[in-house]
């Protein structure tokens, strides 16, 4: 008599070890990630730097851990299709910790640029892999929950890094960050490869992670560069709005300074709610690009209220963030997206490198706020910027093929 075992319920599969130590190895990436953002003021000020070089070093230092994240987004993505999930989330972790301990110890900008460097490369692993894992465990119906969970809990890294900085010194909360990596990798020891993953595996004949091949077929380039798209709005609001905050309050004339550590954790604290919702959004919806169509659209309001709502109070701009961050929210739906429009054989590849691309714009548009401040004040210069990512982001999400409740399991040819 054969006895047939009991489905699991979705509590199981939403709470399974997988989904749980991919949103805290997320946690971990964005405290890591956003804290050079948070310290930016006081640890460049601590190294003796004036104040016009610490508005030109932390943009220096803030693009060279971009193009870190740019060149590891390449490298982890191609090694999740190649070596397998697991691998790249263990890889990354090691990599970002040790590098974010040795920021701890920094003593000049010289070097600083270097190990966010190094840090960035690591980084940019995280995420992809562990989204890429949890959809291709997860039911279906249940992959926009469960990686909304995932970046939801993950985003909250922000504000605990926040917090660190408030109560210790800026150098132990690199410390901090790189000891929490470490003690990860410990959690990590019982984790399960996706199946998916394992049963192409052995399949030697089938090309795995090659990243060029993106770039070999017209429509898959045009898949690529939209899921990209749809991903500009986010880091705009993040790398511009926050991040630089303190010149914005100042030009609005608030009345009082603007902290950009401050500014970056409300964002954040508004980010992951709306990543919890998105989830849920998408799934009432029944669609993925209906649930980003409408926060983008909220997003974009917020940006304009940001602007030219006339905010002369300091706890209005960070209200006003709070509510960017949650539109920004489709930031898990964005990059699931992006894992579903691939099959199996590139969707690391693809999931990996699509967050870490929109990441990298960031060089682009803090090169573009500079040049536009020669021409225009502050604050048409950073809505110049917002415009041409909005009319991207919008464009892309209006023209994607929709993914909700798409089968994960096939290849690119």
């Amino acid at each position: 008599m054969t006895i047939t075992p009991e489905p699991r319920s979705n509590f199981s599969h939403l709470f399974s070890a997988p989904v749980i130590v991919a949103a805290l190895g997320y946690f971990v990436d964005i405290y890591d990630l956003l804290l050079f953002g948070i310290v930016r003021l006081p640890s460049l000020a601590s190294l003796g730097l004036s104040d016009t070089e610490i508005s030109q070093t932390g943009a220096s230092i803030l693009n060279w851990q971009m193009a870190g994240l740019l060149l590891g987004g390449i490298l982890w993505g191609v090694l999740g299709d190649k070596k397998g999930r697991l691998s790249v989330l263990f890889g990354s972790i090691i990599t970002y910790s040790l590098a974010n301990i040795a920021c701890g110890f920094v003593q000049d900008p010289t070097t600083y640029k270097l190990l966010r460097f190094i840090a960035g490369i690591g980084l940019a692993g995280e995420l992809g892999a562990g989204i890429t894992l949890v959809s291709e465990i997860l039911p279906k119906h249940l992959r926009a929950i469960g990686t909304s969970l995932v970046a939801g809990v993950g985003l909250l890294g922000a504000v605990v890094a926040y917090f660190t900085v408030e109560f210790f010194d800026w150098r132990y909360a690199y410390f901090i960050g790189g000891g929490l990596g470490i003690s990860l990798l410990l959690l990590r020891i019982g984790v399960f490869e996706s199946g998916i993953f394992k049963d192409l595996k052995d399949q030697k004949h089938i090309e795995k992670g090659n990243f060029f091949s993106l770039f070999t077929k017209r429509e898959r380039l045009i898949r690529y560069l939209k899921c990209i798209g749809i991903g500009l709005p986010t880091w705009f609001v993040i790398g511009i709005l926050a991040t630089f905050s303190n010149e914005f309050g100042k030009a609005l004339g608030t009345d009082e300074a603007i902290k950009p550590g401050l500014a970056i954790m409300w964002c954040y604290v508004g980010l992951s709610v709306g990543d919890f919702c998105s989830g849920f959004l998408s799934h009432w919806l029944e669609s993925r690009k209906r649930a980003v169509f409408y926060l983008m659209l909220f997003t974009l309001v917020c940006s304009i209220a940001y602007f030219y709502a006339g905010i002369n109070k300091a706890d209005t701009l960070y209200i006003v963030l709070v509510l960017l961050g949650f539109g920004i929210g489709y930031w898990a739906m964005f990059v699931t997206i992006g894992a579903e429009q691939f099959g199996t054989n590139l969707r690391a590849t693809a999931a990996t490198t699509v967050p870490n691309m929109v990441r990298g714009t960031v060089i682009g548009m803090t090169t573009l706020f500079s040049l536009f401040k020669d021409s225009f004040s502050v604050i048409n210069a950073g809505a110049l910027v917002g415009v041409i990512c909005f009319v991207i982001g919008l464009y892309c999400i209006q023209t994607i093929p929709e993914t909700h409740g798409r089968d994960l399991d096939f290849l690119e040819e």
